[in-house]
């Protein structure tokens, strides 16, 4: 989602720059002295959660339900918790993918990275 369009159409004929639209949504950009990617980056999400749903922040932390939800009733009922089924390689996809490694390493210049002592030291 562009969040310039999506401020246009939200506030129509207003000046919807960063810095207008931190005016706009009360998000604090004070700390901000130079334009630069990343912090104009963290500022826009900040914009962007506010614009789009009131949030004031993201967080991704477990908060003390969130093993719970509300069903159409409006109780609470248990999640579904699910194994995910982990799958191995098999004997042949190893062996072939031994051999493509063998074959990087013998047409390459560097040879191969993950064939090197180097990276078997890293595991």
């Amino acid at each position: 989602m562009d969040s310039l369009i999506l401020a246009r159409q939200k506030h129509p004929g207003q000046r919807n720059s960063l810095d207008a639209l931190c005016k706009r949504y009360g998000v604090n950009n004070n700390h901000r002295e130079l334009h630069g990617a990343l912090l104009d980056a963290e500022i826009l999400a900040d914009v962007y959660l506010v614009m789009t749903s009131g949030q004031s922040s993201l967080s991704l932390k477990e908060t003390p339900h969130a093993n719970s939800r509300v069903n159409v009733a409006g109780k609470k009922s248990k999640a579904r918790v699910f194994e995910i089924p982990i799958y191995g390689a098999s004997p042949a996809e190893l062996e072939a993918h031994n051999a493509r490694l063998q074959d990087i390493h013998e047409n390459s210049e560097g040879g191969c990275l993950w064939l090197s002592s180097e990276f078997e030291e890293e595991k």
